[in-house]
């Protein structure tokens, strides 16, 4: 029995170590800023690039969900600690729209060349998610509709903004995935309340501008 005991003891160990610094950032954003999320799929061990999904062929590795599925999405506390204490290294996946923010994503480079344009300008900005290939600059949700028809108005967009809506998801930091480490280009301010974000026209607005304006080509990734 004391042999038992111990094999239980060091499995619950096993469960808890690791990286609690996900548990308490998955937390935040479920209970104090009331932000919907769940666990992602680990990249896969035999290979960082691949991930643990059936899909072989999988273009987010570690960076979407699969089980349990994107409607699972929570911002109880319970199921938040439960989730993190048995899958303590699990990428954080945010379900965007509804009462939670969405995003508006660019590769990295011409990200981070249209950011500084922005900043030259004195274009007030959330906060921005930064992977190793793209940065999503988080917007106030919007409906389908809404998207729809600032993108009609307009003469050009690039082909490689993605627009993360109702329904969709976003590796929040500080996830490990199989596509590296997710940080923050621009971090929120400290403080309870869920971080301000702008709305999604003022964003594409003066992304597309400062891409047109800068020459960048944004190139499909």
């Amino acid at each position: 029995m004391r042999e038992i005991l111990g094999r239980r003891r060091r499995l619950l160990s096993q469960r808890s170590d690791g990286r609690p610094e996900l548990l308490s950032a998955a937390l935040t954003f479920a209970t104090q800023w009331q932000w919907p999320v769940l666990p992602g799929v680990t990249a896969d061990p035999q290979g960082r690039s691949r991930c643990g999904c059936p899909d072989p062929e999988c273009t987010v590795p570690g960076a979407h969900p699969f089980d349990p599925g994107l409607l699972a999405a929570t911002t109880d506390e319970r199921m938040v600690r439960w989730w993190w204490t048995n899958r303590p290294a699990a990428p954080i996946v945010l379900a965007t729209g509804g009462n939670a923010p969405c995003a508006v994503s660019l590769p990295a480079l011409p990200a981070a060349q249209a950011l500084a344009a922005l900043d030259r300008n004195g274009m007030r900005l959330g906060p921005v998610i930064a992977s190793p290939t793209r940065w999503a600059l988080l917007v106030k949700p919007y409906s389908m509709e809404q998207l729809g028809e600032l993108l009609y108005a307009k003469d050009f967009v690039p082909g490689s903004l993605r627009f993360h809506g109702s329904g969709g998801y976003l590796a929040l930091p500080p996830s490990e995935t199989g596509q590296g480490a997710i940080g923050w280009e621009r971090a929120p301010l400290p403080g309870s309340a869920s971080p301000w974000v702008p709305d999604v026209e003022a964003v594409v607005d003066a992304v597309v501008e400062a891409l047109t304006r800068t020459g960048v080509s944004a190139p499909e990734l």
